[in-house]
């Protein structure tokens, strides 16, 4: 997948009369040469992929990851480069460049200090932004992908049982972010042995799970913390930065009520959300425009007198957020085989609810892959 994703950037450089692509997005260089897990600009170390319309594709990466791209890399030529040693990672990018009329970056995504080096080598007005092009290429996934896709929607659903199991009253939300991690690295790493070649690839989930309950169920992106859930109060489970299975993201979240609803208010206001995300579904589908869904959505909870909401989905991949996005404005036109995660929410002052799954765009409609019950009895926990 990853050397025939290069030569269809490279077919686009041709064709858009670019002489070369400098790369610098730690998930756009996973996609077009499979190389992952180096120690990113964090750490004050640029990896640097070089592809030109024509000629060797370079990857520029420190040398103390170099193992690691030797074996993981599908590139044509690798140069490392050491820390203090000569001028480094500079070292290579001039005569990949100089002759250049038209150079290619991700200007949004690219690190400030080497987009500053750039400059520096380049004539005026030769820099040109790559982004829509690379953007438009990874909309569409492969069978390769559609397979991750899938097979994230499994360690999700497993995430979400094991987390919904560990609510309880009188249970640290900690516990149950235990619970999900350790469920989630179960599963992946029983889909990578029965699937997957790369014994390197970790089952192991991260990203700090996302939950609140009570009264902090008005923070959006809550982390999991010390407090301890109470029987009556709502519950909400997010794994939209947990669900990275191979490398593959998805979105899915629920709003569970511990025991019985306390406040029966709240009811009103999750059947809103479960009501939006219906109408978005009842929309998605090949042929119509990411705005399109976002507007269906939002009519159901506008109508029902709540304030204007926040975008209904996004696409999903081998980044937590890719294009379209479900939102007003955002005029792409949906085809088969993109991943999308499609939400239905509600905020208010004291309550927010929220639903939300990833679906694979098919010829008639979707495929689901997420699921978990979200009828207000089924999200009650007994």
């Amino acid at each position: 997948m990853f050397e025939k994703n290069a030569e269809r950037l490279k077919e686009k450089l041709i064709e858009l009369d670019i002489d070369v692509a400098v790369i610098t997005d730690d998930d756009s260089v996973y996609y077009y040469t499979g190389y992952y897990d180096y120690l990113h600009m964090e750490f004050g170390r640029p990896t640097i992929l070089v592809v030109p319309r024509e000629g060797k594709n370079l990857l520029i990466t420190p040398s103390i990851d170099l193992n690691s791209a030797v074996e993981h890399a599908r590139v044509d030529r690798i140069e490392a480069w050491n820390d203090g040693t000569g001028n480094e990672w500079r070292e290579h990018l001039p005569s990949q460049i100089k002759n250049a009329s038209k150079v290619a970056i991700e200007p949004q995504k690219m690190p400030p200090l080497v987009r500053t080096y750039i400059d520096s080598i380049t004539d005026a007005g030769c820099i040109v932004d790559i982004m829509p092009v690379i953007a438009k290429m990874r909309m569409v996934k492969s069978p390769y992908e559609l397979q991750l896709a899938r097979h994230a929607g499994e360690v999700a659903n497993a995430m979400m049982l094991a987390g919904r199991d560990a609510i309880a009253d009188g249970v640290a939300e900690y516990e149950v972010a235990l619970a999900t991690s350790q469920a989630g690295t179960r599963k992946s790493a029983d889909l990578l042995a029965r699937h997957y070649s790369d014994a390197e690839m970790s089952p192991n989930t991260h990203f700090l799970q996302i939950m609140a309950s009570g009264k902090d169920i008005i923070k959006t992106h809550h982390r999991a913390s010390n407090r301890r859930m109470q029987y009556g109060e709502p519950v909400f489970l997010c794994f939209c930065g947990m669900t990275n299975f191979h490398r593959f993201k998805l979105g899915f979240d629920r709003t569970f009520w511990l025991g019985e609803i306390e406040d029966r208010s709240q009811q009103a206001i999750y059947q809103v959300a479960v009501d939006s995300q219906a109408a978005a579904l009842e929309v998605l589908r090949p042929g119509v425009t990411a705005e399109d869904v976002h507007g269906a959505y939002a009519e159901v909870i506008q109508s029902a007198g709540y304030d204007y909401p926040f975008r209904c989905g996004r696409g999903t991949g081998f980044s937590f957020l890719e294009a379209p996005q479900l939102v007003v404005g955002d005029k792409t036109i949906l085809e088969p085989n993109m991943v999308f995660a499609v939400d239905g929410s509600v905020s208010t002052d004291t309550f927010r609810a929220q639903v939300g799954d990833s679906f694979i765009i098919t010829e008639g409609g979707y495929e689901a892959i997420t699921s978990h019950p979200k009828t207000v009895d089924e999200v009650i926990i007994h």
